[in-house]
């Protein structure tokens, strides 16, 4: 059995990575505060009028050592513009494939809705812009039937660069990632996020669950409301997916109706 002394020991070590990992921390809290309370409290730059989203931990995440202050220069950047070209240059961003380009994301920086996919493919690490090849064209029409255009939404990825041979991201590229695509939704600060495929779904909400049990409900989400749906890809591949997604979106138009005004 340890001593007191290892136990301490132990403890020290444990609070350094942690700071090394996020960042100073105070120990003090309210007894009355939870974990999950505590977790997502506002710290004094914030400048969105939701609450800021503390990265977590994705389930089966290897230990991943972020960059030396890369949170501070997260939480630093005021804008989109800011952040993109932090990201341009994060090198903790990149895939093992060599030479993309960065696809930060595209639309109204100011949208109500948010669209997250889970990796560029090559059509737009070609172009630095998301959604633009084959699923793209079925997820415009997919907007269109419900009312949308890109210029009213904005619509980005778990990942901002191209993974090889498009295979779906690994969890470090998750883990790595999710700050960045954080402070993204918090600059932008919609009030819906649909999330279109299994990875983004169970990436923003932390848990490892089949997309049919995430669809059809609105999942809370630091201040807003999460949806889960297929990917377009899917659809192409399998039509059988058309009428849930369908099912899926007009539920999503409907509550954005009642959250934003039609």
């Amino acid at each position: 059995m340890p001593d007191s002394k290892d136990i301490i020991d132990r403890a020290t070590r444990f609070i350094q990575q942690q700071r090394e990992m996020y960042g100073d921390f105070s120990t003090a809290f309210e007894a009355s505060t939870s974990p999950e309370e505590k977790k997502f409290s506002e710290p004094e730059n914030s400048n969105s009028g939701s609450t800021p989203i503390t990265p977590g931990k994705i389930e089966n995440s290897p230990k991943t050592e972020p960059m030396p202050d890369a949170a501070q220069l997260i939480a630093n950047c005021k804008t989109c513009d800011e952040l993109k070209k932090l990201c341009e240059n994060a090198e903790e961003l990149r895939t093992d494939l060599a030479n993309t380009n960065l696809v930060f994301g595209g639309g109204n920086p100011n949208a109500d809705l948010m669209i997250v996919g889970e990796a560029p493919g090559a059509k737009e690490d070609e172009l630095g812009l998301p959604f633009v090849g084959r699923s793209g064209k079925l997820l415009d029409d997919i907007l269109k039937a419900i009312g949308f255009s890109r210029e009213e939404i904005f619509i980005s990825n778990i990942l901002k660069h191209r993974p090889p041979e498009n295979r779906n991201p690994t969890t470090e590229e998750r883990q790595r990632s999710l700050p960045y695509l954080l402070r993204q939704i918090e600059l932008i600060d919609p009030k819906l996020i649909l999330c279109v495929g299994k990875v983004p779904g169970t990436t923003l909400l932390g848990k490892e669950e089949a997309l049919k049990n995430m669809r059809q409900k609105f999942h809370p989400f630091h201040g807003r409301e999460l949806m889960v749906t297929y990917h377009p890809a899917a659809l192409l591949r399998n039509p059988h997916f058309k009428r849930p997604t369908w099912e899926d979106v007009q539920m999503l138009r409907k509550r954005y109706d009642e959250l934003v005004g039609s």
